[in-house]
Protein backbone atom coordinates (compact mmCIF):
# COMPACT_ATOMS: atom_id res chain seq x y z
CA UNK A 1 0.00 0.00 0.00
CA UNK A 2 1.38 3.46 -0.51
CA UNK A 3 2.04 6.09 2.27
CA UNK A 4 -0.58 9.11 2.27
CA UNK A 5 1.82 11.79 1.43
CA UNK A 6 1.58 15.19 3.51
CA UNK A 7 0.61 18.52 2.42
CA UNK A 8 0.46 21.33 4.78
CA UNK A 9 -0.94 25.18 4.44
CA UNK A 10 2.11 28.39 4.95
CA UNK A 11 1.45 28.03 8.60
CA UNK A 12 1.66 24.88 9.83
CA UNK A 13 -1.39 25.13 11.68
CA UNK A 14 -3.20 22.54 8.98
CA UNK A 15 -2.12 19.35 8.37
CA UNK A 16 -3.63 16.93 5.61
CA UNK A 17 -2.87 13.11 4.33
CA UNK A 18 -3.33 12.72 0.81
CA UNK A 19 -3.79 9.54 -0.78
CA UNK A 20 -3.93 11.04 -4.94
CA UNK A 21 -5.78 8.98 -7.32
CA UNK A 22 -3.04 9.29 -9.99
CA UNK A 23 0.08 10.91 -8.46
CA UNK A 24 0.61 14.35 -10.14
CA UNK A 25 -1.22 12.91 -13.76
CA UNK A 26 -4.01 14.59 -12.75
CA UNK A 27 -2.48 17.93 -12.36
CA UNK A 28 -4.96 20.52 -13.46
CA UNK A 29 -5.88 24.29 -13.14
CA UNK A 30 -9.47 26.06 -13.41
CA UNK A 31 -10.09 29.18 -15.52
CA UNK A 32 -13.35 30.09 -13.35
CA UNK A 33 -14.49 33.06 -11.72
CA UNK A 34 -12.74 31.74 -8.42
CA UNK A 35 -10.16 29.53 -9.60
CA UNK A 36 -8.55 31.60 -12.03
CA UNK A 37 -7.87 34.36 -9.21
CA UNK A 38 -6.71 31.69 -6.67
CA UNK A 39 -4.01 30.58 -9.56
CA UNK A 40 -3.38 26.71 -7.93
CA UNK A 41 -2.57 23.57 -9.40
CA UNK A 42 -5.05 21.28 -8.17
CA UNK A 43 -4.31 17.30 -7.88
CA UNK A 44 -6.89 14.93 -7.54
CA UNK A 45 -7.58 12.64 -3.92
CA UNK A 46 -10.79 10.22 -3.80
CA UNK A 47 -13.35 11.16 -0.70
CA UNK A 48 -11.95 8.79 1.16
CA UNK A 49 -8.21 9.38 0.38
CA UNK A 50 -7.86 12.70 2.19
CA UNK A 51 -7.65 12.87 5.82
CA UNK A 52 -7.54 16.07 8.72
CA UNK A 53 -4.55 14.91 10.46
CA UNK A 54 -4.42 18.22 12.77
CA UNK A 55 -5.96 21.38 12.51
CA UNK A 56 -10.23 20.99 11.36
CA UNK A 57 -10.91 23.83 13.86
CA UNK A 58 -8.39 26.47 11.25
CA UNK A 59 -10.07 25.38 8.46
CA UNK A 60 -12.66 28.08 6.84
CA UNK A 61 -15.11 27.02 4.22
CA UNK A 62 -15.82 28.98 1.25
CA UNK A 63 -18.53 28.28 -0.88
CA UNK A 64 -20.80 30.48 -3.39
CA UNK A 65 -23.32 29.95 -6.14
CA UNK A 66 -24.61 26.11 -5.93
CA UNK A 67 -23.09 25.56 -3.54
CA UNK A 68 -21.88 21.90 -4.45
CA UNK A 69 -17.59 23.18 -4.56
CA UNK A 70 -16.40 23.78 -1.19
CA UNK A 71 -13.54 25.28 -0.58
CA UNK A 72 -11.27 24.80 2.32
CA UNK A 73 -8.50 27.83 3.36
CA UNK A 74 -6.59 27.74 6.36
CA UNK A 75 -7.96 30.81 9.04
CA UNK A 76 -4.50 31.74 10.53
CA UNK A 77 -2.10 32.04 7.12
CA UNK A 78 -5.21 32.27 4.28
CA UNK A 79 -3.73 29.25 2.09
CA UNK A 80 -6.14 27.18 0.01
CA UNK A 81 -5.54 23.62 1.11
CA UNK A 82 -8.43 21.68 -0.73
CA UNK A 83 -11.72 21.71 -2.29
CA UNK A 84 -14.97 19.02 -2.92
CA UNK A 85 -15.02 19.11 -6.53
CA UNK A 86 -18.34 20.37 -8.41
CA UNK A 87 -17.56 18.78 -11.14
CA UNK A 88 -16.99 15.57 -9.08
CA UNK A 89 -18.43 15.97 -5.51
CA UNK A 90 -16.61 12.03 -5.60
CA UNK A 91 -13.08 14.08 -5.55
CA UNK A 92 -11.07 16.52 -3.87
CA UNK A 93 -8.88 18.98 -5.80
CA UNK A 94 -5.80 19.52 -3.43
CA UNK A 95 -3.28 22.21 -3.51
CA UNK A 96 0.12 20.84 -5.29
CA UNK A 97 2.18 23.55 -3.43
CA UNK A 98 1.05 21.97 0.12
CA UNK A 99 2.43 18.78 -0.41
CA UNK A 100 5.67 18.17 0.57
CA UNK A 101 8.15 17.03 -2.26
CA UNK A 102 6.16 18.62 -4.73
CA UNK A 103 6.97 22.40 -6.43
CA UNK A 104 4.06 22.93 -9.12
CA UNK A 105 7.29 24.84 -10.65
CA UNK A 106 8.64 21.13 -11.75
CA UNK A 107 4.98 19.71 -13.10
CA UNK A 108 5.51 21.62 -16.40
CA UNK A 109 2.84 22.65 -18.57
CA UNK A 110 -0.21 22.10 -16.65
CA UNK A 111 -3.51 21.70 -18.94
CA UNK A 112 -6.45 24.30 -17.44
CA UNK A 113 -9.94 22.68 -17.05
CA UNK A 114 -13.01 25.04 -18.88
CA UNK A 115 -14.79 26.15 -15.82
CA UNK A 116 -16.14 29.29 -17.48
CA UNK A 117 -18.43 26.86 -19.04
CA UNK A 118 -19.04 24.61 -16.35
CA UNK A 119 -22.05 22.24 -17.28
CA UNK A 120 -23.93 22.55 -14.10
CA UNK A 121 -24.28 26.59 -15.19
CA UNK A 122 -26.01 25.62 -18.25
CA UNK A 123 -29.94 26.17 -18.00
Amino acid sequence: MTKPLKATCHCGAVELAVMLTDGVKTASRCDCSFCSRRGAVALTAPLDGLEIVKGADNLTLYEWGTGTAKHYFCNICGIYTHHRRRSNPNEYGVNAANIEGINPRDLGDIPWTDGINHPSDRK
